[in-house]
This record gives C-alpha cells, structure tokens and sequence, in this order.
C-alpha cells in the first residue's frame, strides 16, 4: 500500500501522545488509560520502529521497586515481541505538585538534588533499554513574576545539572547523549531556554558540550513566531540536532500539538524537505496529542495520519528537488551562488580593499535592478506541495 511506514523509516511515538487522555485546564479526561504494552503492540503493526517515555509513563509515580521491576519487565516483553526499540527517554519534572517552581532551577535546594535523583534513576533505565538520547524538556524551569527567580543564578543551577548528569553518563559509560528541547511559554509564564538559540548558547557554556545537543519541537518554535525549518537547520549546521519533535501547530497560541501535517502545512513541507536532504539520521518523533474528540479508533487514526503525512510531504519533496524546472529556477534564484564562498582562498582584508569591482567599480544600480526569480520557485514549491 503506498505511504505505508516502516521501520526503516524511523517513525517513532511517545507513550504520552497516544496515551494522553484528553484532560486539559477546562475538562476532566475523556479516554481511559492506555496500557504501555498495548501502545508498543499498536503503534508496531501501525509501522513504527520506536516508542519513547517519561519515566511516569511507563511506571505509577511511587511505585514500590518490585512494581517497577514488574513494569519493566512488560514493557521489554512488548518490544522484543514486536521488534520495536526505544530510540530516547526522558524525565517528568513537571507532573507533581513538588515541582510547581521547577526542577533543576527550584529556589528550594531540596528539590533540586530531588529532581536529579528522579533523573539520574530513569537514565539508568534508558540505558538500560538501549536509548541514544535523553531529552530534557525544562517546563516548570521559569517564572511569573521579575523578583520570583533570579534568572543568573537559575543558569548556574540549570548548568551545573547537565555537568552532574554527563559526568554521571560519562563514569557509566553510557552511550548516550541529551537533549534540550526549548520551549518559550506553558505550563510557565516564560520558560528559560525558550528557543533553539537559546539553547544552541547555554550548550557552549557546559563541560562537556559534546554530550549534548537539542530537541526543537514544531509547535515550540512556532509558538514563539519563529520558523521551525530556520531553527533546525541552525541546529544541524552546529552539529546539535539529535533530536526532534514533529506536530503540528497553527500561529502563536496555545501548544496545540495537532498531529504532524496539520496547521502550518507549508512548513511541514520544508521540515521534511531539510530532514530528507540535510542529513538528518535520527528518529522522526511525533509528540503530538490525539484531540480529546476522539476514541481510541480516532487515536491509532490520528497517529497513522502522522506518519502517513510525513510520507507524503516526503514524496512531494523528492519530486520537487527532481524537477527540472525547479532546478533551473534554483540557478535562476542564485542559490548556486550562495554556496560560494565571499572572499577567494586565502582572501586578505588587504586584498578585498584594493579590489575596485568589489567597490569602486561595483555597478549598484544594475545589482538593485536584478529580480531574484523567488516567486517563480516559491509556486513550484507550491505546486508540488498540492500535487498541481
């Protein structure tokens, strides 16, 4: 059957989107709890390769160890039997009340050496089940208020957190690295480390930089205005993109986390188009949230129409970069140009100043007149995005 994912695809699910039970601040949940081990069995024959968790999905919160053992103990049941893997994992540092001002950044001192146990239990797990890459999602790290946090110093803890956690991989031997996944807004007023650049900066200032990387989400860059093509291509030319989510989200509002394709579809398209030609080899996460509208046939309908778009933007990418009017348009828009450098090998400030075409003898006005043939490329984009 045509879009039809398969593993190789690299298609994978956290247990929290199939799972989420439709309650939001407005409305008590409208699904009942989804077993882990039921979400590993359908996600598989949908055609996903992976499944992702917070430590809180996979086992109660307070569980006792012999419950935990138990859990675990289905969960790889399910994925041995199914083939599926666990490409990523993370920490929920944000679900109960004791983390209402943050995790690693809690004014209470307490708390945060609490916050890096929980952490430092689930790595265990995650490397354990075989994941690459660990995912910090920092949503209760921020404030309301100017006088609540001191931002400075809430950097130094949020630092010397991710310096703890990569010496602790790094004496273990793990073979794994994390992920800051930036987000500007929600479930705080503002969030620290609210975009990929954000994050891109903090990263540098870490002990061990090469450890980590980011986690851009559509609807998280969106949300803030910004263009999630834009962001993770800066990810990519940094050498950090490890990681990322896919959804949906329409304008600057609430996180929607609508199933990928939906909302801003142009976008969605460029995503693609960049993962596909970019050299992006990690998973292609969905962390998206089935409407509360819907039963659980409307759930398994919403996360195969995630991957089922993804294939399809792939397709339509595919025919767009093989289409011979798009190539010449490209060279007509000078994206060739581009991909020159500005300055000749070995160019010196010297050099550039007694070069009279460079200035002296530039024709400004014949470069102002030059069209950039942009429209033209832009509508076979088009064209193809909507199969004209």
């Amino acid at each position: 059957m045509k879009y039809q994912p398969t593993p190789d695809d690299k298609f994978s699910f956290g247990l929290w989107t199939v799972g989420w039970l439709g309650r939001d601040p407005f409305g008590e949940a409208t699904r009942a709890a989804l077993d882990p081990v039921q979400a590993v069995q359908r996600l598989a024959e949908l055609g996903a390769y992976g499944v992702t968790f917070h430590d809180d999905d996979l086992i109660p919160f307070g569980a006792a160890q012999a419950e935990r053992e138990a859990h675990v103990k289905r969960f790889r049941q399910a994925l041995d039997a199914t083939g599926m893997i666990v490409p990523m994992a993370t920490t929920n540092l944000f679900s109960h009340p004791v983390f209402k001002d943050g995790a690693f950044t809690a004014n209470d001192r307490d708390v945060r050496r609490y916050a890096l146990r929980k952490t430092m239990r689930n790595v265990d797990l995650a490397a354990e089940l075989g994941a690459r890459t660990y995912v910090a999602w920092g949503g209760r790290e921020g404030a309301e208020s100017g006088a609540a946090k001191d931002v400075r110093a809430a950097l130094d803890r949020m630092k010397e957190a991710f310096d703890f956690l990569a010496e602790y991989v790094t004496e273990q031997g793990y073979d794994l690295r994390f992920a800051i996944e930036p987000k500007p807004n929600e479930p705080r007023g503002d969030i620290l480390l609210p975009t990929v650049g954000h994050a891109l900066a903090f990263i540098d200032r870490l002990e061990r930089p090469e450890l980590f990387g980011v986690n851009p989400e559509v609807g998280h860059e969106q949300m803030a205005g910004l263009n999630y093509p834009h962001g993770i291509a800066q990810a990519m030319w940094s050498g950090k993109l490890i990681h990322l989510d896919l959804n949906g989200q329409s304008g600057i509002k609430y996180d929607q986390d609508l199933r990928f394709g939906a909302g801003d579809l142009r976008a969605a398209f460029w995503t693609v188009d960049l993962l596909e030609t970019g050299g992006y080899e990690g998973p292609r996460h969905f962390d998206f949230k089935p409407p509360r509208t819907e039963d659980y046939d409307g759930v398994w309908a919403s996360a195969a129409g995630c991957m089922r778009n993804y294939l399809i933007l792939r397709e339509r990418a595919a025919a767009f970069r093989a289409d011979p009017a798009v190539q010449e348009a490209l060279r007509a828009s000078r994206l060739d140009e581009l991909a020159q450098p500005t300055l000749g090998a070995g160019e010196t400030p010297a050099q550039l100043l007694a070069d009279p075409s460079a200035f002296e003898e530039f024709d400004i006005d014949a470069a102002a007149e030059r069209g950039m043939a942009f429209e033209r490329l832009d509508q076979l984009a088009m064209d193809h995005l909507l199969g004209a």
